[in-house]
This record gives C-alpha cells, structure tokens and sequence, in this order.
C-alpha cells in the first residue's frame, strides 16, 4: 500500500518559517493533483493549497502571500514553503493526493499520516 509521508514540521516563532515535503513510498505511474489541508484543535480540516500536474496552484485566502506550494515531479513530492507564520497557523499539516500506481489503476485518493506545525507567539 503506497503512502505518503510528511515530514519538515515542528514548533516555530511567530514571523518564522518552515518548509513541509511529503513524498509517495514508492515509484507512481501518475500523479494528478497535489494538496496539503491542515486542522487546528476544535476545528475542521481545511484545504491550504493545492498543485495541479501543469503546475497551476490554489491558496486558500489565510495564506496567500505566505505560502508556496511546488511539487518535484521526477521524486512525486510536494513542499510547502511557510513564511511569516502566525500562531493561528497551528494545525496538523495533511498531505494529500490523486495517484494512479499502476498503469492498469484508477486515480485513487490518498492521505498522509500528518504533521504538526506549532507557531509560538
């Protein structure tokens, strides 16, 4: 079973940054659309960015100007650079995925496992 694992998370001061990869386990045939969604302690998972296999990208408003996705086609990886983090930034980082592993699969869903960013004020 293919998995995605997060890694670059950890605790920062405000006005700081950090960078969040997530790479697939294993060799993908296809690799579609990239995401990372985030939760905060008492709220609801939300979508943070989102990066399509032309490269086109989507930020939700909080974040827009502060962070970067990119993904690196050749290793199946995705990053999220995070700048000028604030302490309402706090939240398990969740990378997710639409991958074909296979030539004869369907385009699947995936989940990491999450990582946690904690932003100190």
């Amino acid at each position: 079973q293919v998995q995605l694992v997060e890694s670059g998370g950890g605790l920062v001061q405000a006005g700081g940054s950090l960078r969040l990869s997530c790479a697939a386990s294993e060799s993908i045939f296809r690799v579609n659309a990239m995401r990372w969604y985030r939760q905060g302690t008492g709220n609801q998972r939300e979508l943070v960015a989102s990066i399509y296999s032309g490269g086109s990208t989507n930020y939700a408003d909080s974040v827009k100007g502060r962070f970067t996705i990119s993904r690196d086609n050749a290793k199946n990886t995705v990053y999220l650079q995070m700048s000028s983090l604030k302490p309402e930034d706090t939240a398990v980082y969740y990378c997710n995925a639409d991958l074909q592993i296979r030539v004869e699969d369907f385009l699947k869903n995936y989940w990491g496992q999450g990582i946690q960013v904690t932003v100190s004020s």
